[in-house]
């Protein structure tokens, strides 16, 4: 028998085999929207309701078109903005209030816990109405603030971190303290650092909600200056047509930056994974 020959039956087990073909078919499932979204946005609009996905007469006259208008590039760059701050306060703010909770021994704290966990359990619809009649009243209304305050702190990003911090030795807090570090030193040069993949997937995580929201910024923007992308790509749609070549063209662009993100950050992730599983 060759060396190689009882490997190579182990790659072709009937197990084995079955598994790659439903991990194969899974991913055939999953890309079909995006190429249909790419084979789309390379049509004329005399070509939509064309079958197959191949288009038969390629053109970039969508993505020409889409770029000489300024409004999309108001609204990527509106997006962009509100996305970036959202994630960077997030980054910031749950990741401190994760420490706090984890590492500080205070009275009240399960409680505090116990109340941002709870904040989960509410639909974002329900507070829709508080947001805002807050809005409203602090005059944010058809402002960046108002489209972006909502999610500068999560009480998903707290629970993830606390979680996190929990596998941060006590003793090295301590001998910070020990060296003269401040607490917020502390927390920025020794914890924080540990906690990598966690800042990482937490950042995909709000990048990736924050570009997409589509029902706040709707309700609390009335000027079209102001709106994200998914809330002008819904422009293309009118009462008579809809515009599909655009909407695509559109969604295929604002598809760029989530992707952008998740390839920068994702490395962090499966480092994190890798160290965690050889750690003993």
């Amino acid at each position: 028998m060759r060396p190689g020959a009882q490997g190579f039956r182990a790659v072709w087990d009937p197990r084995s085999v079955a598994i790659w073909t439903c991990v194969a078919l899974g991913g055939i499932v999953m890309i079909m929207p995006f190429a249909f979204m790419i084979s789309t946005s390379l049509k004329g609009s005399d070509a939509i309701y064309e079958l197959g996905l191949i288009p038969r007469a390629p053109t970039l006259e969508n993505y020409a078109l889409l770029f000489s208008e300024g409004r999309f590039l108001r609204w990527f760059a509106n997006s962009l903005a509100i996305s970036t701050a959202s994630t960077a306060s997030v980054l910031f703010f749950d990741s401190l209030a994760g420490y706090v909770l984890c590492k500080y021994r205070f009275r009240g704290r399960e409680i505090v816990f116990v109340a941002i966990l709870s904040t989960l359990m509410i639909p974002t619809e329900m507070l829709v109405i508080p947001w805002y009649v807050m809005s409203k009243t602090m005059g944010w209304l058809d402002t960046y603030w108002g489209i972006a305050f909502p999610g500068l702190i999560t009480g998903f990003g707290v629970f993830l971190m606390k979680q996190f911090f929990e596998s941060v030795p006590d003793a090295l807090i301590d001998a910070g303290r020990i060296d003269g570090l401040s607490e917020f030193r502390i927390f920025w040069e020794i914890a924080l650092p540990l906690v990598t993949p966690a800042l990482s997937a937490l950042a995909i995580f709000t990048f990736l909600g924050s570009w997409t929201a589509f029902l706040w910024p709707l309700i609390v923007t009335n000027s079209a200056a102001n709106f994200t992308v998914p809330v002008g790509l819904a422009a293309f749609a009118g009462e008579f047509a809809t515009e599909w070549n655009m909407i695509m063209t559109g969604a295929a662009v604002a598809t760029l930056p989530v992707l952008a993100v998740f390839v920068l950050l994702q490395k962090y992730i499966i480092r994190g994974v890798i160290l965690s599983g050889v750690k003993g």
